[in-house]
């Protein structure tokens, strides 16, 4: 068992929670506080929440190895998402938080039963959320054990170990617990990560070798180009459910109600850009280095790519190896946490038409179920959450034409429009679904019909159901 793991860990939890508590002197005496703090976050804690919680232990371990596997395609698809989400936060996003002020929205799918002036597409879209979201964030909790398995520790306790963490640092004070945690938790991924490429780039720490010649070695072998694997219709199979990311996942688009003020939310922003370029530029270069340390026989040149950071980790100084690692435990907690409490609160919210204080019990109760739920799942491994986890996002893409058009058309909004908006889930989440059950996991992702990826049918049908019930609206109004 590796025990300086264990010591930092430790130190990590309990750091963690003493930053939790110190966030209950902001006196949660409302609901609103306790899901949306009450929207006094200021633009430091604001940012970091959101970062820590967009960029789960995906980046450390998933974008790493898909690097090594296929080329600077990657930071391509990665700079891409960024990109589209500032462009998102900054227009429709800041809509969101004005009109959020205006109505006293809370969660997503209050926002979506509001704008649409309907109840029933509120309670499908919190379903939607507890479909999705939960074996999303037991796949989190399942993905950690690749990393206590570095540690030595058994899945069964770490399982319980993310699953304590993750529920404590959302009990002790809702979002301003969870978005204390995520600031610290967003400094520890970024050191992470640069103590990680550090390891990488400096010669002797790990290999004898001049990263400049891994990286011409990554380059004589096409990975710093445009490899076959980044066909343009896959390219689009990944990038499309991400870029709109930022207005579908309940995790982030519940951030847009917590700002104090606008300048606030203008100020997080930007740091959210800083952020999120220098993180992804550490992470794609990590892999391209590792390609490159592969291709001069350093490490093994087929490695799986979840495989790649651990087989690297396990290369470095014991105690430096055990920092990354809990680095990478923190983005995963950070993001489980933020989505259990986005997923309770909308499921609360479409529930109850009102709160006080004693019905944040209820709150913690609901918090606690899914959690115990998404542990069940991750102990289980069963292939569904997996699969499940990699369609996620293309399962919540109908969500996407539904907030953008309900935001900005929501006077021409009728009965018919109504009627159409669920429509467009019903259809859209079905055509994901078929072709998770018929490709299966990762291919119904990058599945191809009529030479369009699943994802852009899924958004293109959606949209056009919804564009049919604002036309019938429109008609019959003149």
């Amino acid at each position: 068992m590796n025990t300086l793991f264990i010591a930092i860990l430790v130190v990590y939890v309990i750091m963690g929670t003493v930053i939790a508590y110190a966030s209950r002197r902001m006196n949660i005496k409302t609901t609103k506080d306790y899901i949306i703090a009450g929207g006094r976050v200021g633009s430091i804690v604001s940012f970091g929440t959101y970062a820590a919680t967009t960029y789960s232990a995906f980046m450390m371990i998933g974008l790493v190895g898909l690097t090594y596997a296929t080329g600077v395609g990657a930071l391509g698809f990665e700079l891409l998402y960024l990109l589209v989400t500032v462009i998102l936060l900054s227009t429709i996003g800041y809509k969101i938080w004005e009109l959020s002020r205006m109505n006293g929205w809370m969660t997503p799918s209050q926002m979506l039963s509001d704008l649409y002036s309907s109840r029933y597409l509120g309670m499908l879209s919190a379903f939607l959320y507890l479909f999705v979201m939960v074996p999303y964030t037991a796949a989190q909790i399942q993905g950690l054990t690749i990393i206590f398995n570095y540690a030595g520790l058994d899945p069964a306790v770490g399982t319980i170990i993310s699953a304590t963490i993750t529920y404590t640092w959302i009990f002790i004070a809702g979002m301003w617990s969870i978005a204390t945690t995520d600031l610290y938790q967003a400094i520890l991924m970024l050191a992470g990560g640069l103590l990680f490429i550090a390891q990488l780039t400096l010669p002797g720490a790990v290999f004898n070798i001049d990263p400049a010649k891994a990286l011409i070695s990554s380059g004589e072998k096409g990975f710093l180009g445009i490899t076959s694997f980044w066909s343009p219709q896959v390219f689009l199979a990944y990038t499309i459910p991400w870029i709109f990311f930022a207005v579908t996942n309940p995790q982030v688009v519940i951030r847009l109600f917590i700002h104090r003020d606008e300048k606030t939310y203008k100020r997080g922003v930007s740091l959210f850009a800083f952020y999120g370029l220098l993180y992804t530029l550490i992470v794609v270069l990590a892999g391209l280095l590792a390609r490159g340390f592969a291709e001069n026989g350093l490490i093994p040149q087929n490695l799986r790519r979840d495989e790649v950071t651990i087989y690297l980790l396990n290369l470095f100084n014991p105690s430096i190896g055990s920092l990354i690692a809990v680095s990478i435990v923190a983005a995963a907690v950070s993001t489980a946490n933020s989505i259990i409490h986005a997923v309770a609160s909308s499921i609360y919210r479409e529930m109850r038409s009102h709160g006080d204080k004693g019905s944040l019990v209820i709150l913690n109760l609901t918090s606690l179920v899914l959690i115990a739920l998404s542990s069940l799942l991750a102990y289980a491994r069963i292939t569904y959450i997996v699969d499940l986890s990699v369609m996620s996002s293309v399962y919540l893409l109908p969500l996407a034409p539904l907030t953008i058009l309900g935001i900005y058309l929501n006077k021409y909004i009728g009965k018919y429009t109504r009627t159409a908006a669920i429509a467009s889930i019903v259809v859209g989440v079905s055509i994901a679904g078929v072709s998770t059950i018929v490709n299966g996991g990762s291919r119904a992702f990058t599945s191809i019909y009529m030479g369009i990826p699943i994802s852009l049918w899924v958004l293109l049908v959606s949209t056009a159901i919804l564009l049919i019930g604002l036309l019938i609206d429109a008609y019959t109004r003149v």
